[in-house]
């Protein structure tokens, strides 16, 4: 034999609502950033030069500011708006 269980108090007035799931799919974005630098397959290669540094050095600077602009991406695409 089963219990039936109790019934739940509704929430006391005055606490503000449960938080929302962060749960995006912008988050994968997230990943871009993470991932690629880590496959040195991509850019262990010394030309093109770029004002005189070398592939390897350029692309890796260029990550840092792919990271930053995917970051603010995401967090503006996922932000709540109340």
């Amino acid at each position: 034999m089963t219990q039936a269980s109790p019934p739940q108090d509704p929430p006391p007035a005055g606490l503000p609502p449960a938080a929302k799931s962060d749960h995006s799919p912008w988050n994968w974005l997230l990943l871009l950033p993470i991932v690629l630098p880590l496959i040195t397959v991509i850019y262990n290669r010394e030309n093109p030069h770029l004002f005189g540094w070398p592939f390897f050095f350029w692309f890796q600077v260029m990550f840092t500011l792919l990271a930053a602009a995917v970051t603010t991406i995401v967090f503006v695409a996922t932000r709540s708006r109340s």
